[in-house]
């Protein structure tokens, strides 16, 4: 999967550096993936929320942070549309971002 943009998430753990190495891992092993479906998803991340319009919301950190990503199957890329505390997620519409 293509993932746009590592950037936001690289800012994101420079203010949180306790989640650095869990968004680099989950970064990597988006890129190597192969998501057709969000069964593709569910099979290494199965905590992960699946939202309308292919939005998925990843738990980081022991759910400490939230990781909004929206998805376009067919073409196999992954854009960052959130990523935040557990408070911050709470005070969004995650159909929204």
């Amino acid at each position: 999967m293509r993932v746009i943009a590592k950037k936001t998430l690289k800012e994101f753990w420079e203010d949180h550096n306790d989640c650095e190495q869990q968004l680099k891992a989950w970064y990597e092993e988006a890129s190597s993936a192969i998501w057709r479906t969000p069964n593709d998803i569910k099979k290494n991340y199965p905590s992960a929320s699946f939202l309308e319009d292919n939005r998925v919301v990843f738990n980081i950190k022991g759910n400490n942070y939230r990781l909004i990503v929206k998805i376009n199957y067919k073409f196999g890329m992954v854009w960052i549309r959130f990523i935040g505390t557990h408070t911050e997620y709470d005070k969004i519409d995650a159909t929204k971002v």
